[in-house]
């Protein structure tokens, strides 16, 4: 069995702060000048932060969910989709996510690869779009 489809140390998969967007300017730059990727359960909006991990930001609405109960349920299952998938993601990126219909109930298995396909085609998009923003010699 290769060292890849054995399951990661738990330890390891600690979701700390640092792997957090809590700054309202990050989130503001994230929505500025990130790439976007839409899926059935949620939206992914990538932007590069110089740094060696990913760091995840939730943006779920009051305006669809009015009861707090309901709003935390899906902030719980992005948070521990990320937390799973955290080395399979894009490093050096901020990816805000957003759920991608009214009141949705995820679960968390579609969640987490979801969310892996769709950090990663942001992160293609930013980066196809930061180079072509890149003046050619």
């Amino acid at each position: 069995m290769s060292a890849r489809s054995e399951p990661a140390d738990p330890r390891r998969l600690r979701f700390a702060r640092a792997r957090r967007v809590v700054r309202g300017a990050d989130f503001r730059r994230a929505y500025q000048h990130g790439s976007r990727a839409r899926g059935e359960v949620l939206i992914v909006v990538a932007v590069a932060n110089d740094l060696d991990h990913a760091r995840l930001g939730l943006s779920v609405g009051r305006r669809i969910w009015k009861r707090a109960v309901r709003r935390n349920r899906v902030r719980r299952i992005f948070r521990e989709a990320f937390r799973l998938a955290q080395h399979e993601l894009p490093p050096g990126f901020d990816l805000i996510l957003i759920p991608a219909a009214p009141r949705l109930d995820p679960r968390l298995e579609p969640t987490r690869a979801e969310l892996v396909r769709l950090a990663r085609l942001a992160a293609e998009r930013f980066r196809a779009k930061a180079e072509a923003r890149r003046p050619s010699p």
